[in-house]
């Protein structure tokens, strides 16, 4: 069984007020790969958008896989991969998520062709979608930003075929900021940018 998580280092709507938008990207990005690297049993990877190539280049270590997809969505992502039986496509925007929540995500696919985590919340948004591959067919396109995990389930042939693990918060605002825990490990780089101790 082999299998990859990959982050999708795309878009970033909104900027704490005060830090610069590349800054704040590069922060996120650089937690969420340094997360990618305590996984084990799996493989890791980035996808970028060619105009955000610069981005992958800024965060990854020298033998990471880069992968240029056309447009920044977990659909790109999947078809862009090969040599895989699964793999898992993470928001970059969550630099504080545990590593558990991420094998949580990928457990389900023993049984099931598909799964998702929602991004905590009343709102639209997922924190990530992992699928057996080949990709199923009834797998609607998603936007990590927008679909709901309810989208997903109604297009499946069975509602048992997605299932929908455990939710955790993206920084998409700024209430969202007062949500992340100073005792969790990890997410330095956003810490420091907030605290104003980044170089």
């Amino acid at each position: 069984m082999v299998r990859v998580v990959v982050a999708l280092l795309g878009p970033v709507p909104w900027t704490p007020p005060g830090v610069d938008p590349a800054r704040w990207r590069t922060a996120l990005a650089e937690d969420t790969v340094d997360l990618l690297a305590t996984l084990t049993e799996v493989d890791t990877a980035v996808a970028v958008t060619p105009d955000d190539r610069w981005l992958a280049d800024a965060v990854t270590w020298p033998d990471m896989a880069v992968h240029e997809v056309p447009e920044p969505t977990p659909n790109a992502v999947f078809k862009a991969l090969s040599g895989y039986d699964q793999a898992a496509v993470l928001v970059a925007d969550a630099p504080d998520l545990p590593a558990l929540t991420i094998g949580k995500l990928l457990r389900p696919l023993t049984s099931r062709p598909a799964a998702v985590a929602p991004a905590e919340g009343a709102g639209p948004g997922l924190l990530g979608v992992a699928v057996r591959l080949p990709v199923p067919s009834w797998l609607p396109s998603l936007d990590l930003d927008r679909t709901r995990p309810t989208e997903i389930r109604a297009a499946a042939p069975r509602p048992g075929d997605l299932s929908v693990t455990p939710a955790w918060r993206r920084l998409r605002g700024p209430a969202d900021l007062a949500t992340l825990d100073p005792a969790l490990e990890g997410w330095e780089a956003t810490r420091a940018l907030l605290s104003g101790t980044a170089g």
